[in-house]
């Protein structure tokens, strides 16, 4: 059983959808929460925040403890300060549950520098910030002789694990490397007390996935229970990148080897090569769409599937 009473958790994103659901599940569950979410646009432009504040009113109004934080996880010094608030205001840092996202959906063709840059600054420069400076912490208590439990909690995608989804090319991108940088990070800090898990949502009805068509898009409260147990004192799991889909929740493997074809006792020519391959059986990534998004979309054919994709891309 996990353990949340008096842990001090930094959410980032936490203003709306998964976020704000996570910063109140955590703080009804005894945490003290640092709401951090500057307030943008999908697309990370403009600011407001009251978007941070009116979480911190929900949780206050049910007796947590919590305090916003308006700064951004792109930006270096923000990401050290919004630590250093949470240790100012609660006396500690337990854990980090780095949400925040951005997205820009476009085909390759018309995807802009700054359009691909901006998505990926927020979701994995911003989770390597925020983590980073939570680690410098967690280092120098543990070196002063503190052994506490400490958590990370990154945030992935279906759409960067499972479907990588077209027009997405930034955002899946993102999320495929935050869960790579997940088990780098488990492996490097364990040595602190700190495991490090990543969160991966699929088919969740936030402002991200407001034009997704089809009804099988769920809560956005259906993620918070799982990052409350990875948070908790007590969680045994760390390098775990676990997908959440309704009330399932799935352990991720990774790239894995699949068939292979052997050279032998010679090296290949390209034309061996392209005749052994031609003989594997491969997965056409429209197929593995239909089988991942059709049922949602209410599509049953892989042809339905390809035209609707190629329709949103024009």
């Amino acid at each position: 059983m996990t353990g949340m009473t008096g842990r001090t958790v930094l959410v980032t994103g936490a203003g709306r959808g998964i976020g704000r659901a996570e910063a109140l599940h955590l703080a009804e569950a005894g945490a003290n929460v640092v709401v951090n979410d500057p307030g943008v646009e999908i697309d990370g432009r403009g600011g407001d925040e009251s978007v941070a504040a009116a979480v911190v009113d929900e949780i206050r109004a049910f007796g947590g403890r919590a305090v916003a934080d308006t700064g951004s996880v792109v930006d270096w010094d923000d990401a050290r300060r919004m630590v250093e608030r949470a240790v100012a205001e609660f006396g500690d840092l337990h854990a980090v549950v780095n949400n925040a996202a951005t997205e820009v959906n476009k085909g390759l063709e018309r995807l802009g520098e700054a359009e691909f840059d901006d998505v990926v600054a927020v979701k994995l420069k911003g989770t390597f910030a925020v983590s980073r400076w939570a680690a410098v912490h967690w280092r120098a208590q543990h070196e002063a002789g503190v052994r506490v439990d400490r958590a990370i909690v990154n945030t992935a995608s279906g759409s960067g694990l499972l479907n990588p989804l077209p027009t997405q090319s930034n955002y899946a991108a993102a999320n495929s490397a935050v869960a790579a940088m997940t088990i780098v990070h488990a492996l490097e800090l364990r040595r602190w007390g700190v495991r490090v898990n990543c969160v991966s949502p699929s088919m969740v009805r936030t402002r991200l996935t407001a034009t997704v068509p089809g009804s099988g898009m769920t809560d956005p409260g259906v993620v918070a229970p799982l990052v409350t147990c990875l948070a908790g004192d007590g969680c045994l799991l760390t390098g775990q990148v676990l997908s959440v889909r309704g009330g399932s929740v799935a352990v991720n493997r990774g790239w894995t080897l699949g068939p292979r074809v052997e050279s032998g006792s010679e090296p290949w020519t390209a034309a061996a090569l392209a005749d052994a391959l031609a003989a594997v059986e491969m997965v056409d990534p429209f197929d593995a769409l239909t089988a991942a998004l059709g049922d949602a979309l209410g599509l049953t054919s892989r042809e339905d599937v390809e035209a609707v994709v190629n329709a949103q891309l024009g």
